[in-house]
């Protein structure tokens, strides 16, 4: 079993900045995936941002240009640093993983409990 536990969350104004990040724990022999999802009030979970092992990295359109998704493959840890906040990203923010306990397993999906972001303005 993999834990992903997140820290980082909570109340900022408009324009401010935080750093969440989500560290993976357990059975790990490697992880493929690593991303956060949020979920507004009201709304469904939606993809903020991704990174592939290999390196790449995507994010969503409302993100772009002000959160960057970085990890560190030796601690199993993603970061999420948002910057140029807007009330329209309040959201619980979650982690999620891929990962294999051994090298010929399969890739399994792990969800982190979430972490509550509020932009006040």
């Amino acid at each position: 079993q993999v834990q992903l536990v997140e820290s980082g969350g909570g109340l900022v104004q408009a324009g401010g900045s935080l750093r969440l990040s989500c560290a993976a724990s357990g059975s790990i022999f490697s992880i493929n995936v690593m991303a956060w999802y949020r979920q507004g009030p009201g709304k469904q979970r939606e993809l903020v941002a991704l990174s592939i092992s290999g390196g790449s990295t995507n994010y969503a359109d409302s993100v772009k240009g002000r959160f960057t998704i970085s990890r560190d493959n030796a601690k199993n840890t993603v970061y999420l640093q948002m910057n140029s906040l807007k009330p329209d990203d309040t959201a619980v923010y979650y982690c999620m993983a891929t990962a294999r306990p051994m090298a010929l397993s399969p890739y399994n999906t792990y969800w982190g409990q979430g972490t509550q972001v509020t932009v006040s303005s």
